[in-house]
């Protein structure tokens, strides 16, 4: 999956709490914003999440097979 870098400004308590909660998770800061972005698109209904390459090439399509 292609990247796109984005500058950031944020509370310094804000990234903080995110820190404390990636190490938890064993995830980047960075991975840990987009986890909660991705996330919380998802509940908001604003984000279709796409299956992977291979898992879509092994699911047949209806009525052929």
């Amino acid at each position: 999956m292609k990247r796109k870098t984005y500058p950031l400004r944020i509370n310094p308590e804000i990234l903080e709490a995110v820190q404390k909660w990636a190490n938890d998770d064993l995830r980047s800061v960075n991975a840990q914003i987009e986890f909660v972005l991705r996330e919380s698109l998802i509940k908001a209904g604003r984000f279709k999440p796409q299956a992977p390459q291979s898992e879509a090439a092994t699911i047949p399509e209806a009525g052929k097979g």
